[in-house]
């Protein structure tokens, strides 16, 4: 899971009608506004080619764009620039071009000039690759879930906003699986799954989005309990409840003072700016045609379950991993032969191939000899 600073600051996020997203909330922004710009910047404006680079810490100070190719060049520029000013602390007339423009990036995020701070931002050069492409598939896939979602959320006395986390968590892709082995929609830890949802080799509820959002809800709804607030809930999701509870009893329950006076040894760039992130996601949602314009959101699968079940775990990862389809009937489902091609089987049941691959999560249309997939 991100060249010049924005003037703009982001005073409300929660507060416009989106497509799914509206009303009241208890998820405020205050002390986190330039955080929150940065993301809406990497969601929005920097792809899958751009590398930002910019300070760990003050996320929304951008010295430069780079590509894969020109990085580490680009980082090592950044890091003698800031050499450079702190060496003529005394003398800025002798700064160069580019000595002068980093000069001024960091100004203008209000931070002092001070052989100290100049050092420190030295150590915390740090690069974030943009999603944009990554984001806007996700809002599209958002529109098979988002509302059922919303429903269970409000169910379980969840705000109904937090329906949008996936966003930032798998953008809405049920076979994601992390580095970690956190597994489909929810993301979803073997240890923390297992809390909540039924986590085997036989069966793995972290991908049924039903069964998995219950779970999420309870989760934060736990959290919630535990914290008291929503911000140290969500930020609990990414960084574990017990880490949260450490960090709210240094540094108070504001989530701003945390990031900046909390420094717990696993309470890094992720767990700090995942909350931004959330509410980045939340904005750029409810305002996604001024940032990708018209959208055609994938449509909501029947009404019988909150979304398609897989029937076998991502195969870029584990292709011989597989879980059970909850209780379908037998009718309901179909063994590919040898031969079978996704159009012959969806005319088989008189279903259009779009339909067939919305219920059963396929990419594309490769299919192979034996796999089971629901046909109703």
């Amino acid at each position: 899971m991100r060249l010049s600073v924005s003037a703009v600051i982001v005073t409300a996020v929660l507060v416009t009608a989106g497509p799914a997203i509206a009303g009241p909330s208890d998820l405020p922004t205050q002390g986190l506004e330039s955080r929150v710009e940065f993301w809406k910047k990497v969601f929005t404006q920097y792809g899958e080619d751009d590398v930002i680079v910019h300070d760990r810490l003050h996320v929304n100070l951008i010295y430069d764009v780079a590509t894969r190719a020109d990085q580490s060049g680009k980082i090592a520029a950044v890091r003698q620039a800031l050499d450079e000013i702190r060496n003529n602390l005394a003398t800025p007339e002798n700064l160069s071009v580019t000595g002068q423009q980093i000069q001024s990036v960091i100004s203008a995020e209000g931070i002092t000039l001070t052989a100290e701070s100049l050092a420190d931002l030295r150590d915390n050069v740090h690069t974030q690759s943009g999603i944009k492409e990554r984001f806007r598939q996700g809002v599209i896939r958002s529109g098979r879930y988002v509302e059922a979602f919303q429903e269970i959320f409000e169910k379980q006395g969840v705000p109904s906003e937090i329906a949008l986390l996936p966003l930032v968590e798998s953008s809405f892709e049920n076979r994601a699986l992390s580095n970690a082995g956190a597994a489909g929609i929810w993301q979803f830890t073997r240890g923390t799954g297992r809390l909540y949802l039924n986590v085997s080799r036989k069966l793995d509820e972290r991908l049924d989005p039903a069964r998995a959002t219950r779970a999420a809800a309870r989760l934060l709804h736990d959290n919630y309990n535990a914290l008291g607030s929503w911000p140290l809930a969500i930020t609990a999701y990414n960084h574990g409840r017990a880490g949260m509870q450490r960090a709210q009893s240094e540094a108070g329950p504001e989530m701003a003072n945390i990031i900046d006076q909390y420094r717990g040894p696993s309470f890094g760039y992720a767990s700090m700016n995942f909350y931004s992130e959330f509410l980045a996601a939340v904005e750029v949602y409810n305002s996604y045609e001024q940032y990708f314009g018209q959208l055609t959101l994938d449509k909501r699968p029947g009404t019988q379950s909150v979304a398609p079940t897989l029937t076998r775990v991502a195969a870029q990862t584990s292709p011989k991993a597989r879980v059970q389809t909850p209780k379908a009937k037998a009718s309901d489902r179909y063994r590919v032969r040898k031969g079978d091609t996704l159009t012959d089987i969806a005319q088989r049941f008189g279903l259009t191939v779009r339909e067939l691959m919305d219920a059963n999560n396929l990419r594309n249309s490769v299919i192979y000899a034996g796999q089971i997939l629901l046909v109703k």
